[in-house]
């Protein structure tokens, strides 16, 4: 009876290891295809990988099947023989959804497993007098065409990712978004609830809610071509908030709430802020103090529209835009300096609506970091402005679902029932 039971232990221990390496070999061989330079053949990643031949077109064909690969026809080339055809990532596949709750807009685009840009959509408005209802309703009405755009061109959304302006809980509730006023607002199941993503869970659609920062600063990392894993991630809207990437991972804190940079205090005994201190970040380098002392506020025109008037006034050498600008570049001097005499960061990047303006803002900012961090004299600090401008939040937030489907290919060749 003992010996039994014992062989049967074994047997599923067994069965779990062979499912966990199937799991396993099926993101190596996904990621070779998808860090590859070219499109590789099954010869070539049995090569690379050190599996079998047989294996890897086992793989393979599962791959293909789920539509995560496709085959190409492969380069021309001299020699005896037939070319093997080459493996790509499908674009007609899996996708991610990616939403975006901010202060005064909300945004939702698609990406592909390859990650182009198959939809983007954005609604601008005021967020702050509504119900967090009439917004997630609003959302949803973003979501749902989204879906349909998606089913259009034949993808199948794999996961919805929304990034909102706040401190987040890991089960997707928000306990403070203070420029929205929001207080332990359950976003998850809201969200959930709505017509366009209820049920989804059950058939293996992925729904998470991050900070906008954190998934932004996520999007620039994978976006990135210099080859930069440590980075503090800027993202300028109404509010400020940063996302900090330390050798290629992104640093949450013990709770996950970590970057809100808006409200480290400049001027301790300054101007009242909404989460209720004085002298925060925002209220001298958020995007309504940048516009206020530029003389752009309470003009009636969307935050974009105003942001590239700035622009085109500073470029033009307005004295009051650049004031502006340079009053908000050394308050978040002043802040930026703090965190790399912190952390010992070597990049600074300048997001959302500072990406456009980083031309004004780099010069007094980089003065104030020379000025400020220790190091500086033999260690220069990096300032650019973000890749992804300002659709990094929500480009972010869609490529985290791609991303996840990539490196655990087996759920979605076999999601939950």
């Amino acid at each position: 009876m003992t010996h039994h039971g014992t062989g049967q232990v074994g047997a599923a221990g067994t069965a779990v290891r062979q499912a966990s390496l199937r799991e396993h070999n099926l993101a190596l061989v996904l990621r070779h295809i998808s860090d590859a330079e070219r499109p590789p053949s099954r010869a070539d990643l049995a090569a690379a990988t050190g599996l079998t031949r047989a294996t890897v077109s086992a793989l393979v064909d599962d791959l293909i099947g789920g539509h995560l690969l496709t085959e190409v026809d492969p380069a021309p080339r001299t020699g005896a023989g037939r070319p093997a055809l080459g493996l790509v990532l499908a674009t007609d596949g899996p996708a991610g959804l990616g939403l975006e709750i901010n202060v005064d807009y909300l945004a939702a685009c698609v990406v592909d497993l390859t990650g182009a840009v198959r939809h983007r959509a954005i609604r601008r408005l005021d967020l702050r007098p509504l119900p967090p209802a009439e917004v997630l309703a609003g959302l949803g009405d973003l979501a749902a065409t989204a879906h349909a755009e998606a089913q259009r061109q034949r993808l199948v959304l794999a996961g919805t990712a929304l990034a909102v302006p706040g401190l987040v809980t890991a089960t997707g509730v928000v306990r403070l978004a203070p420029n929205l006023g929001w207080r332990d607002v359950d976003l998850v199941g809201a969200l959930e609830a709505h017509p366009a993503l209820s049920g989804r869970r059950a058939a293996g659609h992925w729904l998470t809610v991050d900070n906008e920062a954190n998934l932004a600063a996520l999007g620039e990392l994978h976006a990135g071509t210099s080859g930069e894993a440590t980075f503090l991630y800027v993202s300028g809207e109404i509010g400020i908030g940063a996302g900090i990437v330390l050798h290629g991972t992104l640093f949450r804190g013990a709770r996950g709430w970590s970057g809100e940079l808006g409200h480290l205090p400049v001027d301790p005994a300054g101007r009242r802020c909404r989460c209720g201190a004085q002298g925060c970040l925002e209220q001298y380098a958020g995007q309504e103090a940048i516009l206020t002392g530029a003389g752009l506020a309470g003009l009636g025109q969307p935050a974009d529209a105003a942001i590239a008037r700035l622009a085109e006034l500073a470029g033009a050498g307005n004295g009051a835009a650049i004031a502006a600008l340079t009053e908000a570049a050394c308050a978040l001097g002043v802040a930026i300096a703090g965190v790399i005499n912190l952390l010992d960061l070597d990049t600074v990047v300048l997001g959302g609506i500072y990406a456009p303006l980083a031309e004004w803002l780099r010069p007094p900012l980089e003065a104030e970091i020379r000025r400020r961090v220790l190091t500086a004299g033999w260690s220069p600090v990096t300032v650019r402005p973000s890749l992804l401008t300002g659709d990094a939040a929500v480009l972010g937030a869609a490529g985290s679902v791609v991303r996840a489907v990539l490196a655990h290919p087996a759920r979605w060749l076999a999601p939950p029932a």
